[in-house]
């Protein structure tokens, strides 16, 4: 291959070289590339061709895709010629001679697209008077008179023209079923007729298969009763609705939840709340998110705790859709709501209200931040009233966690057992010392736990509670069990409780030795340390002595309260002590304290028992 080639390209150098005129050479090729040498076109030597002209523009067709026949021309292939160019009244007399029964509906369906109500009541009117191909007068159908009455009341019939149009339906033998009612009884809800509304769901309900009401026949007369203000009967309606299995609409159901609580009917609104929970169809119901916080806000203030459960259900379930939408919308409950929420699960003993409530408010704080103390003290004494103290005490474990980082002043607010603890001391003396023991073994097991929970506040709320059942023994071995068993160092809280237990049995020199007990280790004591102290004299029946316990506490910089003033003034006067008694009333000049409501306490104890005036 390769000496063919290169016998080739010596020809044809040897061929160029004997011809002077390269021009007429040409060499036949099978080789495109042996031809490198760049060359000018020929100039012609024929004629140009005349220049084609484009084909016409599209838009001159009769027809194309950007521009789709015209609705005259369309029509003109499915009406007769010159149809359009008649008069309306004279079209509609000409469909009612052509239609028959299912092209009179065609155009109906056609018709109420657009809203064509004056020209469907004529077409029908005339349509009835006219005869049909076999020479007989057209027969319609309930479907067919249903678009008439549809189209009266489109146009402004009232409730009584609706009425005899349907009594006209039996003139020509059709029977009027369900819908047709509907229809009169949405015309009676635009006339505000809720007595005939009632009446002819009445008559739906006495027709029994043939035209029964369904779910919108009961939506309507609901409806319309409840904007009446017949909440009494719009509840009988709706519990029909419900044993029927009907669907209620979301607006019937606001407007149920408005009225009942706008009237008071609060356990009417429960038992439609339950009765919709049970059903498919109706479980999805929700108020809206301002008519769910008022709907929990007149629960809590009538303690009807069923009916709170129920609004802050439906606020979990606006909170659930608000996370999941997108973009997010984050609901929260405020905890002052809540709180109260809580207050009323405790007097109404209602543990679902307890766990709803923390709940949601859990996850309204979405732990960004911390429930308040006040939260934990609700949950407590709600719990405490329950007799759940287990959970009670875990409770208090988780308040003690979460706020173990506090100012001392705060802690002996906080845990104290004679006043934000005190439901949880009077929860475990309610039942005497079984209930107390009951609780110090728990909290004695759980010391050994891993890891181990070991709570001065609890074993305080057991010392007072020992107290409160006149158990002195018991006090004092729980406050000894405090650093012996326990490994803990008793607090402020411990000592006033060993106090407050002897001082209830007139051990009045053993809680003033307490008292220099807890001076002498370095203890700081409180305004309650001194309270207890004066209490232990005055049951004593030595207002003296109490009166120089007011004035240390004085000089430590306590106020003494108005309670303890007056249990001082009224020892003093039973003791005839009126030297004492002025120094009372010093003391509550000096704080600013009026000390009024004893004059029928003291008219009482002057009084002659004697039998003389029997």
């Amino acid at each position: 291959m390769a000496s063919q080639m290169a016998i080739l390209a010596r020809t044809r150098s040897l061929a160029k070289t004997l011809n002077a005129n390269p021009t007429f050479f040409k060499t036949i090729t099978t080789f495109s590339f042996l031809s490198q040498e760049p060359q000018l076109a020929a100039e012609p030597t024929q004629p140009a061709a005349p220049e084609v002209p484009l084909p016409p523009n599209p838009t001159s067709y009769p027809e194309n895709w950007r521009t789709p026949p015209s609705s005259a021309a369309s029509a003109q292939s499915l009406l007769p010629l010159g149809f359009l160019q008649q008069s309306p009244s004279f079209q509609i007399q000409s469909l009612s001679q052509d239609l028959d029964s299912q092209g009179l509906l065609n155009v109906f369906a056609d018709w109420m697209t657009s809203q064509k109500w004056t020209q469907m009541k004529q077409l029908f009117e005339l349509w009835i008077r006219s005869l049909d191909k076999n020479g007989k007068p057209n027969k319609p159908d309930v479907s067919s008179y249903n678009h008439y009455l549809r189209a009266n009341l489109m146009s402004g019939a009232s409730p009584a023209e609706m009425l005899d149009l349907v009594a006209s339906m039996e003139d020509h033998g059709v029977e009027p079923n369900t819908a047709s009612f509907n229809l009169v009884l949405k015309a009676m809800h635009g006339g505000k007729e809720s007595e005939a509304a009632e009446k002819l769901l009445q008559r739906m309900l006495q027709t029994g298969n043939v035209a029964p009401p369904d779910d919108e026949s009961y939506n309507i007369v609901v409806s319309l009763l409840l904007q009446s203000h017949r909440v009494d009967a719009a509840l009988k309606y709706i519990d029909l609705t419900l044993k029927s299995g009907y669907m209620v609409s979301m607006q019937v159901f606001k407007d149920c939840v408005q009225g009942c609580v706008n009237t008071g009917r609060l356990d009417s609104l429960v038992s439609i709340i339950d009765k919709c929970k049970s059903m498919d169809q109706n479980k999805a119901l929700c108020p809206p998110w301002n008519l769910c916080n008022y709907i929990a806000d007149v629960a809590l203030q009538a303690d009807n705790s069923k009916l709170a459960v129920h609004a802050l259900k439906f606020m979990a379930n606006w909170i659930a859709r608000g996370e999941q939408s997108r973009p997010a919308v984050y609901l929260s409950v405020d905890e002052g709501l809540l709180l109260s929420a809580l207050a009323t699960a405790g007097r109404t003993s209602s543990s679902t209200l307890v766990d709803a409530s923390w709940a949601i408010l859990l996850r309204s704080l979405r732990q960004k931040k911390v429930p308040n103390p006040e939260s934990y003290l609700a949950k407590i004494s709600a719990l405490a009233s329950l007799g759940e103290l287990e959970r009670a005490f875990i409770t208090l474990r988780e308040f003690e966690t979460t706020y173990a980082n506090s100012s001392k002043e705060v802690e002996e607010e906080l845990f104290s057992p004679f006043t934000s603890l005190y439901p949880l001391v009077v929860a475990c003396s309610k039942t005497g010392f079984e209930t107390l023991d009951l609780v110090y073994f728990q909290l004695e097991s759980l010391s050994r736990a891993d890891p181990p929970y070991k709570s001065v506040a609890a074993l305080n709320c057991i010392v007072l509670g020992c107290a409160n059942i006149w158990d002195l023994d018991r006090a004092y071995q729980t406050f000894e069990a405090i650093s012996s068993t326990f490994g803990l160092t008793p607090d402020i809280h411990s000592y006033n409780a060993l106090m407050h237990a002897f001082g209830k049995l007139k051990k009045t020199s053993e809680a003033a030795r307490v008292f220099e007990h807890l001076v002498s280790l370095g203890v700081r004591p409180n305004a309650m340390s001194y309270s207890l102290l004066v209490d232990a004299h005055l049951i004593n029946r030595d207002p003296k002595a109490a009166l120089s316990v007011i004035k240390e506490m004085v000089n430590s910089g306590f106020e003494p309260s108005k309670e303890t003033l007056k249990k001082v003034k009224r020892r003093c006067m039973r003791e005839m002590d009126y030297e004492s008694d002025d120094l009372v009333e010093d003391f509550a000049k000096r704080f600013n304290l009026r000390m009024d409501g004893e004059a029928r306490r003291n008219r009482l104890f002057e009084l002659n028992y004697s039998t003389g005036y029997a």
